[in-house]
């Protein structure tokens, strides 16, 4: 019997599942609410738009992250073959020309015969389909939350996420910057601005001294720790963000000129250079502000900005509590959650979420118990987090953490160990995966 099958949200989770579900040819109906209305951080009319920073992160192959990418590349990703196809120079890390990025997966996802796009917000649950995929992000609209509020009786949760701004290239003052990647891992990839101690302290008091934008007064403010704005990383001490984003470890001092108290690093937003954002610098400064406070820093002082940083609120359910390790409801098996809307954190960690929720569901279609990747890989180590017992539960990325040790010898390198038992136990499970799936 043909089941009627709906994704809701063209996100990094979205287009993940609908991929795979489109590969073993099952037809899906998408549903977008753009362009029709966009949320408050969303910009472009394309599925996959980047919010927050164009980075993907490290491709060291013992960082987690890169773990993840790996395993997310043998399960035919659309989000890293667009990433790879349209990465920028980021050093050791792999990042990518946002528009370019989000273009290529949205023109993938309109050639597919057996997925049907509508361009339509979603306000509550459609029960004309037997099952639904919701991966609507954190950026859930406000009537499609206010029904999953009610779903979860008033247990939705929240955190405030911050974006950096992104300055015009030509408005940079190049004398006073330098080309580099720390510790030379990319060559010239990074513009950088050598701070002295004078210039650095002068920085950190008008940012702790500057107009910030106001919550609501029933908001409390909940930050995640990996993604802090600036002006609260510098509340906390002030030589936090000498230690933080503006460390200036990794240069040669002798083409610096001398020895930078700070280092604020820029990266490319495209292949060209025509724009970059400013790293680690995520903000909910007012607009005015951050005119003020950024252009105080050596080389920016004419910057023009393309986008400011700005603040909002990311929702996301309390998981453990209502999800089976499946990535379905526990009361209602049909509708599946994939993204960050179920409390993982990152783009990767979103979009693997995401592959692995049109897993299971073609698992349900074809009647078969799926094994869940075990712990010691990447994906297993993620969807763990989905399950855990800490309470409150807030979200993750993937990190050496949440990796299953519980068999790692005493006096062993611990990155070598998880890298090596990550590829043997991915694999394993790869081979019993692909031989149901078409990845």
């Amino acid at each position: 019997m043909k089941r009627k099958i709906a994704v809701i949200g063209a996100g990094l989770a979205g287009c993940e599942a609908v991929w795979l579900l489109s590969k073993n040819g099952i037809a899906v109906d998408l549903f977008e609410m753009k362009p029709n209305k966009y949320s408050p951080a969303h910009k472009l009319p394309y599925f996959s738009e980047l919010v927050c920073s164009n980075s993907f992160k490290s491709m060291n192959k013992y960082n987690p992250s890169f773990m993840l990418k790996e395993e997310m590349e043998k399960l035919g990703s659309i989000v890293m073959e667009s990433a790879l196809k349209n990465k920028v120079p980021a050093g050791e890390s792999l990042a990518v020309d946002r528009e370019n990025f989000s273009k290529y997966i949205t023109e993938k996802l309109l050639t597919l015969n057996n997925v049907k796009v509508i361009y339509k917000e979603v306000e509550d649950i459609p029960n004309e389909y037997d099952f639904i995929i919701i991966a609507t992000g954190p950026l859930t609209s406000q009537s499609l939350a206010n029904y999953l509020n009610k779903l979860f009786n008033n247990d939705f949760l929240y955190f405030y996420d911050a974006i950096a701004p992104i300055i015009d290239s030509d408005s940079i003052d190049k004398s006073k910057v330098f080309f580099a990647s720390r510790y030379d891992k990319g060559g010239d990839d990074f513009l950088n601005i050598p701070l002295t101690k004078e210039q650095y302290y002068e920085f950190v008091n008008a940012l702790k001294s500057a107009e910030k934008v106001t919550l609501r007064p029933f908001e409390k403010e909940r930050y995640y720790e990996g993604c802090l704005p600036i002006e609260v990383l510098a509340e906390r001490g002030e030589e936090t963000l000498a230690y933080g984003p503006m460390k200036p470890v990794g240069f040669d001092e002798n083409k610096i000129g001398f020895k930078p108290f700070a280092i604020v690093q820029l990266r490319r937003e495209d292949k060209e250079g025509t724009a970059y954002n400013i790293v680690g610098f995520q903000t909910k400064l007012t607009i005015k502000e951050q005119e003020r406070v950024f252009r105080m820093l050596p080389g920016l002082e004419k910057a023009i900005f393309l986008r400011y940083g700005s603040i909002h609120r990311n929702t996301f359910i309390d998981s453990p509590t209502y999800l089976l390790p499946t990535l379905n409801l526990k009361n209602m098996r049909n509708i599946f959650f994939a993204g960050q809307i179920t409390g993982v954190e990152g783009y990767l960690e979103s979009a693997c979420s995401g592959i692995m929720a049109g897993f299971f569901l073609l698992c349900d279609l074809m009647s078969i118990e799926p094994q869940i990747p075990p712990r010691t890989t990447a994906i297993g180590a993620l969807l763990s987090h989905l399950r855990t017992d800490v309470k409150p539960f807030q979200p993750s990325g993937i990190h050496l953490g949440l990796f299953d040790k519980k068999n790692m010898p005493k006096r062993i390198d611990k990155k070598l160990w998880i890298k090596k038992q990550e590829e043997e136990d991915f694999n394993n499970w790869f081979e019993w995966a692909s031989k149901l799936v078409i990845f």
